[in-house]
């Protein structure tokens, strides 16, 4: 009789298993042909990495286009840009897990392991943003998954999104959890002189342990804190965003995390209630079982009360920040620490539409006026 391997923990690794994405048709499950020294059978041995490998790959994405278009009225862009699929920070909460089951693949390891890159996103911005019947809104980038996730440091797609952005004058929003956005710090500073970009630098934890366990491959929350002052100091408008808020679990860290932001220089901020759509609703509850088994019952009975009884709730409005009474004192007490930090309460906020020059594409005629 053959054995199926159990899920566990994998040094690394966010996600506990590799479930099927929703539109297969098979249920795929790893086995034990015999030969293997049986490591699952010790959950030590498994977290401390005894278990095989899994290496990060990455494919080429072949997409015509690049900017992504929504039309939902509780997110406050239009247009995005992602230069990856999949993220290797591994972060086990990440609502955009379940789209790797559009490539055939898992949510769960094939998220973090199995990544694809656009490769030429800066050459199909750059013909994007040249058509004559394209019209300046603010481009978010980065809102699926990082676009400063491990891999941008050796393919630089960001930066030459950036780049091409600000040749352009195009106003630009970003959010990351990652260090390596400094990097680009002179090309930030040009465009913030400018009014054309704002950072925002996602902290969900201040604990390292928790950190580490949540979100494995992604910089630690001190040195977040340090991006946050290094991108401030540099005049770049700077956000902190305290996402995930999760039930129980991380959020009586939110006042400390909102304040930290301050501190570092961080004039805005935001929040967002733990969300668990499709795969990512059994995937978060394993998570919890294996690191938190004495907290999941009650972490999870605290997001159905916050979701109509449901562990998801996909409605406009109230997917962002949940319904009932914990959800209403989780804004309660955001709205009130930023009032006394004095964060959101700047004037002038907004990007600057108005300069965008549409670039001319290698070869064209140059334009008389």
């Amino acid at each position: 009789m053959v054995d199926v391997l159990p899920d566990r923990p994998r040094k690394g690794r966010g996600a506990v298993g590799n479930p099927t994405g929703r539109y297969e048709t098979e249920v795929r499950a790893a086995t034990d042909d015999g030969w293997g020294n049986r490591w699952w059978e010790n959950d030590e041995a498994a977290v401390e990495g005894k278990a095989p490998a899994l290496a990060t790959t990455l494919s080429a994405d072949t997409s015509r286009s690049v900017i992504t278009r929504n039309t939902s009225p509780d997110i406050p862009f239009n247009q995005s840009v992602n230069p990856y699929r999949g993220c290797e920070h591994g972060c086990i909460y990440c609502f955009a897990r379940p789209s790797h089951a559009w490539l055939g693949l898992s949510p769960g390891l094939d998220f973090e392991t199995r990544l694809w890159a656009k490769f030429d996103a800066p050459k199909l911005l750059q013909r994007e943003l040249a058509n004559p019947k394209y019209r300046c809104q603010i481009l978010a980038l980065g809102t699926n998954t990082d676009c400063y996730q491990p891999v941008e440091r050796r393919h630089r797609l960001t930066r030459g999104i950036l780049e091409v952005l600000e040749a352009s004058n195009h106003p630009v929003v970003m959010v990351t959890k990652s260090a390596l956005v400094l990097r680009d710090v002179d090309i930030l500073s040009a465009m913030a002189r400018r009014k054309l970009v704002q950072v925002y630098v996602s902290v969900t934890t201040l604990d390292t342990t928790l950190a580490r366990r949540m979100e494995p491959r992604a910089a630690a929350p001190g040195r977040r804190l340090k991006t946050i002052e290094g991108l401030a100091r540099a005049g770049i408008p700077t956000g902190i965003m305290a996402a995930p808020m999760i039930p129980a679990l991380n959020d009586a860290e939110l006042d400390n995390i909102l304040a930290a932001g301050a501190r570092a220089g961080a004039t805005s901020a935001g929040y967002i209630l733990l969300r668990l759509p499709h795969e990512l609703k059994e995937m978060f509850s394993q998570w919890l079982g294996s690191h938190y088994p004495d907290k999941a019952d009650h972490v999870l009975s605290l997001v159905r009360q916050s979701r109509g009884g449901r562990l998801n709730d996909p409605a406009f409005g109230s997917r962002m920040v949940g319904t009932g009474s914990y959800a209403a004192m989780l804004a309660q007490r955001f709205k009130a620490a930023c009032r006394r930090l004095e964060l959101n309460m700047r004037e002038g906020g907004m990007l600057d539409v108005s300069q965008f020059r549409p670039p001319s594409l290698p070869g064209e005629q140059l334009k008389l006026f």
